[in-house]
């Protein structure tokens, strides 16, 4: 059975960091692409950044320069380092683990106040 669990979300003031984890059991982690959603109220899902087997990064224009990706595969975690966090950044964060099929996490709240 797949798990995915993040952690690391909190209440931070704007400028402030937050690391986000993400440890996935049941899966063969090391060759999955892990990607990082998040859903602020009222709006729909969107990718932040993901990561791929061979460590391949890419991430949303919103996010680029401030936030990175990036994996253990020894420990089968995930993370996003989210740095100069602003108040639109608020949202709740997934995870996602995908190879032949797509996991989902529960999901983690960051909120960000001015």
């Amino acid at each position: 059975q797949v798990q995915v669990v993040e952690s690391g979300g909190g209440l931070v003031q704007a400028g402030g960091s937050l690391r986000l984890s993400c440890v996935v059991s049941g899966f063969a982690f090391s060759v999955a692409t892990v990607d990082w959603y998040r859903q602020g109220p009222g709006k729909q899902r969107d990718m932040v950044a993901t990561i791929t087997a061979g460590g391949t990064t890419n991430y949303a224009d919103s996010v680029q320069g401030r936030f990175t990706i990036s994996r253990d595969n020894a420990k089968n975690t995930g993370y996003l380092q989210m740095n100069s966090l602003k108040p639109e950044d608020t949202a709740v964060y997934y995870c996602r683990v995908t190879r032949y099929n797509n996991y989902w996490g529960q999901g983690t709240q960051v909120t960000v106040s001015s």
